[in-house]
C-alpha cells in the first residue's frame, strides 16, 4: 500500500522567505537572537555533559554561526545547511556519515516531521547523536490570546499548531532513534509593545508560515490587538513565554 502523503500544513515557499527576511535582519545592529542563542548553548552544553566529542557535525538553521564556530574551535569538521538557500529538510540528505547532527530553530515548520527526522538519523554514522530543539506547544500565550481579541467573532488562524513533548517522544520512538531525551524549557521575554514582540518574532524566523495565510488586521483589528496585549502586561511592559522543544537520540 502507498504511504499516505503528509498534509501541506506549511507553505514552503513562506517559509524560505521568512527565513530569508530574518537573515537580512540578523546583520542589524542589535538584532534579537536569544532563541538561537538558548538552542546553541544547550547543544554546547548537552556535548559536554556526555563527554561526546564528534568528529563530523553537520548544523542546520544556525544563522549566527555560534554553533559551528564553537564546534570548530574544538577541532570539529562542520558542514553548515540552511533552508533559506534551499536545503530541503524533507528530502534525503546530500552527505552521510555524520558523528552529530544539529538541527536549530527548523523542524517546527515542516510539513513532514517524521520523514525529516528519519533524513537526519539515516545522514547520521553508526553511533552518531541528533539534537533537535525548535518552538514548541505552549509558546506566546499571550500572543494567541490578543489575536482572538483582534479577530472578535471570526477568529483566523494565525499561530501555527506545535509538537508537544508527549509527541516529540512518540516522534523519536516512531523514527527509530535510540536512548531518546526529550526537553522542554520556557524563556520569558519582556516587550514594551506589540509590534516590538512581532518585531522579535520576525526577525528569529518564527512567524505564520501557513499554507493558508491568514488575512491581514484591518484598523479596528489592530487597535483592540494593541489593547488586549497592554492589558495582559503590567507597568507598560508584557511578558510572552517562549517554549523550546529539544529532541536527542542517537543511530545505533
Amino acid at each position: 500500500m502507498a504511504s499516505k502523503a503528509p498534509p501541506s500544513i506549511f507553505s514552503p515557499a513562506r517559509r524560505r522567505a521568512a527565513r530569508r527576511r530574518a537573515l537580512a535582519a540578523q546583520r542589524l545592529p542589535e538584532a534579537p537572537h536569544y532563541l538561537h542563542d538558548d538552542m546553541v548553548e544547550d547543544v554546547l552544553d548537552r556535548l559536554s555533559f556526555l563527554r561526546f566529542e564528534p568528529k563530523r557535525a553537520l548544523v542546520v538553521g544556525d544563522w549566527t554561526g555560534a554553533l559551528a564556530g564553537a564546534l570548530a574551535a574544538q577541532g570539529v569538521e562542520v558542514t553548515q545547511l540552511e533552508p533559506a538557500e534551499g536545503f530541503d529538510e524533507e528530502a534525503p540528505y546530500p552527505f552521510e556519515g555524520f558523528d552529530l547532527i544539529a538541527s536549530l530553530g527548523t523542524l517546527d515548520t515542516v510539513n513532514d516531521l517524521p520523514g525529516a527526522l528519519v533524513h537526519i538519523r539515516k545522514a547520521l554514522a553508526p553511533g552518531g547523536m541528533m539534537i533537535a530543539s525548535f518552538l514548541s506547544a505552549g509558546s506566546l500565550p499571550i500572543l494567541r490570546d490578543v489575536m482572538l481579541a483582534a479577530d472578535g467573532d471570526r477568529p483566523a488562524a494565525r499561530v501555527h499548531p506545535m509538537v508537544d513533548v508527549r509527541a516529540g517522544g512518540q516522534l523519536l520512538q516512531r523514527t527509530l532513534f535510540a536512548d531518546p531525551v526529550i526537553d522542554q524549557r520556557a524563556l520569558q521575554v519582556g516587550f514594551r509593545s506589540l509590534e516590538r514582540l512581532v518585531g522579535d518574532i520576525r526577525a528569529q524566523a518564527i512567524g505564520g508560515v501557513l499554507a493558508d495565510a491568514p488575512p491581514v488586521l484591518g484598523k479596528a483589528a489592530l487597535l483592540r490587538a494593541r489593547e488586549a496585549f497592554a492589558a495582559a502586561g503590567d507597568n507598560g511592559r508584557t511578558v510572552e513565554k517562549f517554549e523550546i522543544l529539544t529532541l536527542s537520540g542517537w543511530k545505533k
